[in-house]
């Protein structure tokens, strides 16, 4: 089946023009697959049957995988399988009515607007490498993007002048507005301190390490992971927990779900509604904690 799988992947990037990690978990639960359909004696591709998969989704139940990771295999699963019915390798797609086990969907992790403040206290603006770091700090909550996408950020992306970002993802765009706190510290950091690391004149990358290169996103985590710490943050976060916070406050402070879902670039809005519950939640504590008939 390796000829196959990657053939599908290949698929994937020139057609469907899928991102580098999403071609790289479909190959991954796909090769899995293949290994357990091959020590079970079923190599050639026209011998899968529904039951085969089903028994390979039986097999990461008993084994404990995360939910969210067999409902992962199961749509790499459905989609191999239905490209290989069109392209006729296969007569029958034996996927077609492979279901997922139902994943329950927890409330993300969120920082209270105190938390938030703190944290983009600590980078020392008295250092290029502070000025830099509460730059993209501060543009992660002003925006909600995810940290790939302010890690793919250009120069010519940013607009000061108009008080916004233009954010790129799978071929395209969105337009997200920045409040003033960001836009100062995006001036302090294209005024004073990027040209510190950028020898290359040719980078055009917006936030780059110390040796002037794009920042990874290991070099981000590292970074944010230092500051939560300074900042007394006891929890676990991510670089997507600034993301949710976003959602979360913005809700909190009345803004309609549509600009949410438009600002965090979900092209589904029941993504987005996964945020109202937590909002709910907050508003609930407050109505018991104050209501005096509660």
């Amino acid at each position: 089946m390796d000829i196959e799988i990657r053939e599908f992947v290949a698929y994937l990037h020139n057609i469907k023009k899928m991102s580098a990690n999403t071609e790289v978990s479909y190959q991954r639960d796909l090769k899995k697959m293949a290994e357990f359909l091959g020590d079970r004696g079923v190599k050639d591709l026209k011998e899968v049957r529904e039951l085969e998969l089903e028994g390979y989704i039986s097999y990461m139940e008993r084994e404990h995988f995360a939910s969210s990771s067999i409902s992962r295999s199961v749509a790499s699963i459905r989609a191999f399988f239905n490209y290989l019915w069109k392209e006729g390798h296969i007569s029958k797609d034996p996927a077609e009515n492979l279901k997922p086990p139902k994943v329950e969907k927890k409330a993300p992790e969120i920082l209270t607007i105190e938390e938030v403040d703190k944290l983009l206290q600590q980078p020392d603006l008295n250092t290029v490498k502070g000025i830099r770091d509460s730059a993209m700090l501060e543009l992660l909550y002003a925006t909600g993007m995810r940290v790939s996408e302010m890690l793919h950020l250009q120069i010519t992306d940013v607009n000061l002048q108009f008080g916004y970002v233009v954010c790129h993802e799978n071929g395209k765009e969105r337009i997200i507005p920045i409040g003033v706190p960001c836009k100062k510290a995006m001036e302090h950091y294209l005024e004073s301190a990027r040209n510190v690391f950028v020898k290359d004149q040719q980078e055009s990358a917006l936030f780059t390490n110390c040796s002037g290169k794009a920042m990874s996103r290991q070099g981000f985590w590292k970074v944010l992971k230092g500051y939560a710490d300074s900042a007394g943050i006891k929890r676990d976060i991510t670089p997507h927990t600034l993301r949710h916070s976003f959602a979360v406050h913005m809700l909190q402070n009345g803004a309609d779900i549509r600009s949410v879902q438009e600002m965090l670039g979900h092209s589904d809005i029941s993504t987005t509604q996964i945020y109202l519950g937590v909002n709910m939640n907050k508003m609930r504590d407050v109505y018991m904690k104050n209501h005096p008939r509660h």
